[in-house]
């Protein structure tokens, strides 16, 4: 074995921690001090993310936002109302690799099941209590009540929750490593889709008579 050998193994082991390091960010890491997000069909560079405003143009309200000094309605059938605080909200984010959302429940609201395939998510509540809870790619389902000043942390794009078990009005602050984590609901997806699913493959994969999707279906239909 050659002198130079372990120092050749120590080389390679480092290369491979640093690219699994880089496949594992959810954002790219910027380029320069920041990238604030200029206004669709601006043109303009765009380093990872959304085009750039000209630097000569940012102002330090492009780093401020306060649509979250208030919640969303949760006059609605699900009791809930997310106010969202990503970069299509605020520009300021983009590049950074960060994000942030107001979820605001009823007594017995629920945000409902839904996931996150650009990032992991903590749930922050803030005011009340929450049942939190998501399901592993085991099938493994991990729950709990999140009271006032606590967390739960929620992986990367598995199906998830929040719902309101007491008996006021709750709220949590949810924060994710990606700009843009982008949301799939499970309901919408699966029985809202356009075109649709074919009510065949859900009442298969659901192992229903095919009425029950086309019920399903009806609550699930946009507009």
């Amino acid at each position: 074995m050659s002198s130079n050998e372990p120092s050749s193994w120590l080389l390679l082991v480092v290369v491979v921690l640093l690219l699994s390091a880089t496949l594992c960010r959810a954002d790219p890491e910027p380029v320069q001090d920041f990238c604030v997000a200029a206004p669709h069909g601006s043109g303009g560079p765009a380093f990872p993310g959304l085009p750039c405003k000209p630097s000569s143009s940012v102002v330090s309200d492009d780093f401020f936002f306060a649509a979250h000094a208030r919640g969303a309605s949760t006059d609605n059938a699900m009791g809930s109302g997310v106010t969202p605080g990503n970069v299509e909200a605020f520009p300021g984010l983009n590049t950074l690799g960060v994000s942030i959302n107001r979820v605001d429940l009823a007594p017995g609201g629920v945000n409902p099941l839904h996931s996150h395939p650009r990032a992991a998510e903590l749930v922050h509540v803030v005011v009340g209590e929450m049942l939190v809870g998501f399901v592993s790619t085991e099938g493994r389902f991990y729950s709990k009540v999140v009271r006032e000043g606590e967390s739960f942390v929620i992986p990367r794009g598995l199906m998830h929750f929040q719902y309101n078990v007491g008996k006021s009005a709750a709220r949590a602050m949810t924060v994710f490593n990606s700009q843009l984590p982008g949301v799939v609901f499970a309901a919408t997806a699966l029985f809202g889709a356009e075109p649709e699913i074919p009510d065949a493959v859900l009442a298969k994969s659901f192992q229903v008579d095919a009425e029950i999707i086309k019920l399903i279906k009806s609550k699930n239909r946009k507009g």
